[in-house]
């Protein structure tokens, strides 16, 4: 599939003319000295025109847009700052200008899973108040020159326990959707290996732990198919006119299509929603579409290593909760945690993760004592609504700080 991204290429150059008549479109019918701006017809082609903008409009890595925090009732400034950079993550710190703050510190793990770590804007903002917060934020792998060599399965447990490494015995980990697998794994090698840097806590958030505790759409599509199919139908090379030129990469653009197929219909009557919205003048609710569509359309390149290796190690062979996953050769017990308390939370409605599969955690750790174990299913949520969102906020969230805050010390 080399041709796969040149066709990509091709597709959205072609539709750079129908993005210049969307925008003229508004311009035109939005504009107050155009009489049919007033119209209901005016108003409809202005909205369609938008609506359309938004599907084909090319995007880039959004902004945190997290500037400040309220703490006990005060706005505290929030800056950004990289503390640990490699070729393919940049370990970002969300520091907080206030004194005499003791709060924990926590390590958001980001998943590598087509979207930029924007996408949890929602969980770093909701944690902000209480938190000393981390954040993995993941390299779009065609930006990364070949030369830095191939990232795998193996290199992403590495980069985790550099991070731990980097921050210390303090930290606590919540690892939201696919990095849950390798989050217990790293947690698992630096235990058998008895680490000064085992973290206090993880919490493991909808994540593929074990995908034969309840299969989905997500994990039989994995199963049924040979992993060279997926070499063969959406592994590809990135163009010579980027930085990561001839590097093999699963393409972002691959990925949110297959999240769309999965729902198409959810995902066409919100674009017909949002037309509705425009007509009328609801503008939170048309606002509220677009910084949702704005950060989940907006995707980044996956090195193919790291692709094929979850494919394989995580949903077709099961090799973690089967005993049997190496990493560089040496085995990943689970069994050796005893000092990282572990919660697991779950959405009634996953239908990514579906409920079980990261329950399956709990039955890894065997040496851990269960005062040292929680779990919580989410009624009423699907798999976005584990970490964004007002059940996010309202009732995951507390029981996190909870939970983080009991094993602190």
């Amino acid at each position: 599939m080399n041709m796969l991204y040149h066709l990509y290429e091709m597709q959205q150059a072609a539709l750079a003319p129908v993005r210049i008549m969307t925008d003229a479109t508004q311009a035109l019918m939005r504009n107050p000295w155009m009489p049919l701006s007033y119209t209901q017809w005016g108003q409809s082609l202005a909205a369609g025109a938008e609506v359309l903008e938004g599907v084909i409009k090319q995007r880039h890595k959004p902004e945190w847009r997290l500037h400040t925090t309220q703490i006990d009732g005060k706005p505290v400034p929030v800056t950004q700052e990289v503390v640990l950079s490699l070729p393919f993550c940049d370990l970002l710190h969300f520091k907080r200008d206030a004194k005499a703050l003791n709060d924990p510190q926590v390590l958001v793990v980001a998943p590598m899973s087509g979207h930029f770590a924007t996408l949890l804007r929602g969980t770093v903002q909701a944690l902000l108040p209480g938190h000393d917060v981390y954040v993995t934020d993941w390299h779009d792998a065609r930006g990364i020159p070949a030369s830095e060599g191939s990232f795998d399965l193996d290199s992403y447990i590495d980069y985790l326990m550099q991070f731990m490494r980097h921050l210390g015995r303090d930290i606590h980990l919540i690892a939201v959707c696919q990095p849950a697998p390798m989050v217990l794994a790293a947690v698992s090698l630096m235990a058998a290996a008895g680490d000064t840097a085992q973290p206090r806590s993880m919490v493991l958030m909808g994540g593929p732990v074990d995908t034969r505790a309840n299969p989905t759409i997500v994990t039989r599509f994995a199963e049924n198919r040979p992993l060279d199919w997926f070499e063969n139908h959406v592994v590809t090379t990135v163009p010579l006119h980027y930085p990561g030129a001839g590097r093999r990469v699963y393409p972002g653009f691959m990925q949110v299509g297959a999240f769309i197929s999965m729902n198409p219909s959810r995902h066409l009557h919100a674009h017909i929603d949002q037309f509705k919205h425009l007509v009328r003048g609801d503008g939170e609710s048309a606002d509220g579409h677009r910084r949702f569509y704005d950060e989940y359309l907006t995707v980044q390149d996956i090195s193919a290593d790291f692709y094929l290796d979850t494919v394989e190690r995580v949903f077709k062979l099961h090799l973690l909760p089967k005993g049997t996953l190496r990493w560089r050769g040496q085995r990943v017990d689970p069994a050796a945690i005893t000092k990282t308390a572990l919660m697991t939370i779950e959405g009634e409605l996953d239908d990514i993760s579906a409920p079980g599969q990261t329950l399956a955690a709990h039955d890894l750790v065997t040496k851990l004592p269960k005062s040292m174990q929680e779990h919580y299913l989410q009624k009423g949520v699907g798999h976005y609504g584990i970490f964004n969102g007002r059940r996010w906020r309202e009732q995951i969230m507390p029981r996190i700080a909870a939970f983080v805050r009991q094993h602190e010390k």
